[in-house]
């Protein structure tokens, strides 16, 4: 679970980056990419629920000294298959490094943290990305140079400085001095330990070519012979594309974006929209019950108010209504469960006949006190959705 603040989100101007963070998991889906399960936010906090990664990082591995080559070259094709992946949904990582590439409990190799992710509808009318991203010591000279670059080619000139690192156990460009490092970036200014085979010396100085219109291409890195070796085959992978459904889901479960729209307590429009919340005849909430207790709690609730109550042949949804006449006739009132997982409800009521004046009061005076005690909050969080 990654947790944010989202005053010090505000604060410090990072509201695109986490923007862009959830964009970019939500786009991507791939066997060696971290995956995003859900994102919910309180009134202080967002929470990013994330695949759980095990093995920890790629750096904790290094820091004990080089890998073998074939141990190497099985992250590296890994490596370049999730870049390939995520350049092919037009996606630029601009910060990777082996803290950046966690292992799981398998030794598989997943890519995270793609707070500084660009899309290809970032680019500039020259095709280019021009804000300054990445770790200094895996920044491509391009970047440095602050002239405009390419993020498909800036993310394979970090892949390079990744494949030295693991096949060394040190960085190829290394100076007490940041300027003087950059320089050598700039030059391509690195040399090769004598333990390094002969193609690897080849693919290597090819990915760090300096100059950007003749570095290597993923294409060319994948025909490269020290690529190919034991090549895995390929992977059939899972790309999530808007508007279509995975088969076998159910109609009542939310993905994390829906949330983010549907739900009161867990709203991240506060963070991304500056118009007011208009008022709506609807509340909602959520809860860590199970689906049969709130449907128990509303059902009470009904029977206190001499309500009658129709549910649904799978209990997702039921009505009340009342039997007396009000302003505007019965008031009625419908509630619906979202299964966000089997263990978190997301639940919607909102009115659906009678007069809102009447259905507020019943909220305030009959339904928030009933329901009080199974509303999930965060610990920085005491008051009840809206």
């Amino acid at each position: 679970m990654k947790v944010v603040g989202k005053e010090k989100v505000i604060k410090v101007g990072m509201m695109d980056q986490v923007k862009r963070e959830i964009s970019v998991m939500k786009m991507v889906r791939h066997p060696n990419i971290v995956e995003l399960y859900e994102v919910m936010a309180s009134k202080s906090k967002i929470y990013f629920a994330m695949e759980l990664v095990r093995g920890g990082e790629l750096f904790s591995k290094i820091a004990k000294g080089r890998l073998r080559e074939d141990v190497a070259r099985s992250y590296f094709q890994q490596l370049i298959s999730a870049v390939d992946f995520c350049h092919s949904r037009g996606v630029y990582h601009r910060d990777l490094k082996p803290e950046n590439l966690l292992l799981d409990e398998e030794g598989n190799l997943k890519v995270t943290d793609f707070g500084l992710s660009a899309f290809c509808d970032h680019l500039r009318q020259d095709g280019l990305l021009h804000t300054t991203c990445g770790t200094p010591a895996y920044v491509a000279p391009e970047i440095i140079g602050k002239k405009g670059y390419d993020g498909a080619k800036a993310d394979i000139w970090s892949c390079g400085v990744i494949l030295y690192v693991l096949l060394a156990g040190f960085l190829p460009f290394q100076d007490e001095n940041i300027v003087a490092m950059y320089r050598k970036i700039y030059r391509g200014d690195f040399k090769c330990p004598p333990w390094f085979s002969s193609d690897a010396r080849k693919l290597i100085t090819k990915l760090l070519d300096p100059n950007p219109s003749t570095r290597i291409t993923i294409s060319k890195i994948m025909e490269s012979p020290w690529f190919k070796k034991s090549a895995p085959k390929t992977s059939k992978f899972l790309i999530e594309d808007e508007g279509v459904q995975s088969k076998g889901k159910d109609a009542k479960t939310l993905n994390a974006f829906h949330i983010i729209s549907l739900s009161e307590g867990f709203d991240l429009s506060p963070l991304f929209e500056e118009k007011k919340r208009e008022e709506k005849e609807e509340m909602r909430f959520a809860t860590t019950e199970k689906a049969e207790a709130v449907v128990s709690k509303l059902e009470e609730v009904a029977k206190s108010m001499k309500f009658s109550v129709k549910k649904s042949g799978d209990e997702s949804s039921l009505r009340l209504q009342g039997h007396e006449n009000g302003r505007k006739g019965k008031l009625g009132i419908a509630a619906e469960l979202f299964a966000v997982t089997p263990s978190f409800l997301v639940v919607e009521v909102k009115k659906s006949s009678g007069d809102t004046l009447e259905y507020n009061q019943f909220c305030s005076n009959e339904l928030r006190p009933a329901l009080r005690d199974i509303v999930w909050r965060s610990a920085a969080d005491h008051t009840f959705p809206a």
